[in-house]
């Protein structure tokens, strides 16, 4: 770590200060290490030490920075969870059960104390883990016991963790697919290799990757087997409901503190960098992606997420390299083809995306975890399409509309596709209405059809239903627009102007300035949308 040996108190904080807005961590970390020895009784400048030392990883002073605090009697509610998981992470059991009677003390997260006392009986082996939990007081604490009860017999290796795990699992997604590994990772640490496998049934890629470990005798990375790594994961429960209540950044410091108690969770690092992108820290997000393993159930995941948080950070061409490097790797999957694919979209280089996506439907055949067939073919369409080559389009869309007739999404592009050429209109239709048939809440499918009874002249209808459109996608430019033409079109020309305006806040290119000269002039037919 770089030294610095600023002058004054004042001195050290400031270069701290500049260095961490600069992105420059270690110099950041050496001003605030420098700051707190000439101020050591100062909780302002402590404070900000440990919120750097946090957001950088830089855990000696993240923990000097706490204990300053603590000894001032300063130390916010959030930042004792660090103190919490450093004594779990030495084994401390006197001291985290001092940290774990403060956070109850302290009431904010008093809710997590149960699950903390669950975790510290079975890291220093003394009572029930079990016990200090609650069975059905209601409130957070109950959720959240709930959600560790099956991790702990997990990590105790009683196979009924498996059937409590998926009788108890209400949440999907990647949380979902997250609990099940962590919890078969720890059964199949302990034998249960039968109950373990039971918990990765499924189609999905961690899952395929969580078996073949479990098949080869392997150790499953993140797995929930220890105290500290239970800790961790309640941590990241929290650090969701927080984000989920638009508190971001403290949000953004539990999921960090969740890789400092389990440094082998994935999961942790991937909340931890999409919390961050979220602040506006792309750059320190995207390093700590870094930390994923390659044999990680998640690394496709992680792999997804970064070049994803490149593209958004508008590093177009290092998401696209490490993209075009995964798909020409020995053993590259369809979804490899399908992630360059989509980056070379995001790029305007459509021709080449089409390309990406013929190849992705060449390497399906035997791929258990290769998206479904019709939509490769969709993506194809969707490609062509965007290079301006309707023909090819229309045929790569009407095949995935064979291979999966009842797909909303099918159904809808193919539909408004056709509705934007005017052509085919009957059928464009029909094809747009039983997509609403099958997903009416689906606000751009909800659009489609609207659009495709204000081009019959049904107005009124047309009107109705891209008004529920608006409502579900607000900020979308082309529902907007449609919505415009349609309240222009039945004479109510002030909302259409307000519709316009709207859409005008995120159009670029021909569409912001065909909305310009409709707010200007109204509509025209050389104005009407597509």
């Amino acid at each position: 770590m770089a030294r610095v040996e600023p002058r004054t108190p004042l001195a050290a904080y400031v270069h701290a200060r500049t260095a961490a807005s600069a992105g420059a961590l270690e110099q950041a970390s050496a001003g605030f290490a420098a700051a707190i020895d000439n101020a050591p009784d100062n909780g302002l400048v402590a404070a900000q030490a440990l919120a750097h030392g946090v957001t950088a990883g830089d855990w000696p002073l993240s923990l000097r920075a706490a204990a300053t605090l603590e000894r001032l009697g300063e130390l916010p509610p959030d930042a004792r969870f660090l103190l919490v998981a450093d004594a779990f992470r030495s084994g401390d059991w006197r001291a985290a059960r001092r940290h774990v009677d403060a956070v109850e003390r302290e009431r904010l997260f008093a809710f997590a104390a149960p699950v903390l006392r669950a975790w510290l009986a079975h890291g220093s082996g003394q009572g029930d883990p079990l016990a200090a939990l609650p069975e059905a007081a209601g409130g957070a604490a109950t959720a959240y016991a709930a959600e560790h009860r099956p991790l702990l017999l997990a990590a105790a290796g009683r196979p009924e963790a498996a059937r409590l795990m998926l009788e108890g699992q209400a949440e999907g997604g990647a949380r979902g697919l997250r609990l099940r590994l962590a919890a078969a990772g720890a059964l199949a640490r302990r034998g249960e290799r039968a109950a373990a496998l039971a918990l990765l049934e499924g189609e999905e890629a961690p899952l395929a990757v969580g078996r073949r470990l479990i098949a080869a005798r392997r150790p499953v990375p993140g797995a929930v087997a220890t105290a500290p790594a239970g800790v961790a994961e309640l941590m990241l429960r929290i650090a969701l409901d927080l984000n989920a209540q638009e508190l971001t950044a403290v949000a953004a410091s539990f999921a960090r503190l969740a890789t400092f108690a389990a440094p082998d969770n994935s999961h942790a690092w991937m909340i931890a960098a999409e919390l961050l992108a979220e602040d506006d820290r792309r750059d320190l997000a995207v390093a700590l992606l870094d930390n994923v393993a390659a044999a990680d159930p998640f690394a496709e995941a992680a792999r997804d997420q970064r070049i994803r948080l490149l593209l958004q950070a508008g590093e177009g061409e290092r998401a696209q390299t490490l993209a075009e490097a995964a798909a020409a790797a020995p053993g590259a999957s369809a979804a490899d083809l399908v992630r360059l694919g989509e980056v070379l979209l995001d790029r305007e280089r459509a021709d080449e995306a089409a390309r990406a996506f013929e190849r992705a439907l060449e390497l399906r055949a035997g791929d258990e975890s290769a998206p479904p067939e019709w939509a490769l073919w969709l993506f194809r369409g969707g490609a062509h399409d965007e290079a301006g080559d309707w023909p090819a389009a229309k045929a790569a869309l009407e095949q995935a509309y064979r291979l999966a007739p009842g797909q909303p999404l099918v159904l809808n592009y193919l539909g408004y596709a056709q509705l934007e050429r005017r052509e085919n209109m009957e059928e464009a239709e029909r094809l747009v209405r039983e997509a609403h048939r099958l997903a009416p809440d689906n606000a751009a499918i909800t659009d489609s059809l609207g659009w495709a009874l204000f081009l019959k002249g049904e107005i009124d209808e047309a009107v109705a239903l891209l008004e529920l459109a608006v409502e579900g996608a607000p900020a979308d430019v082309e529902i907007n627009e449609h919505l415009g033409d349609a309240y222009y079109s039945a004479g109510r020309r002030l909302e259409a102007r307000y519709a316009w305006a709207a859409a005008r806040v995120y159009a670029e290119g021909e569409a912001a300035a065909r909305l310009d000269a409709k707010i200007e002039a109204g509509l025209t037919p050389q104005l009407a949308a597509r």
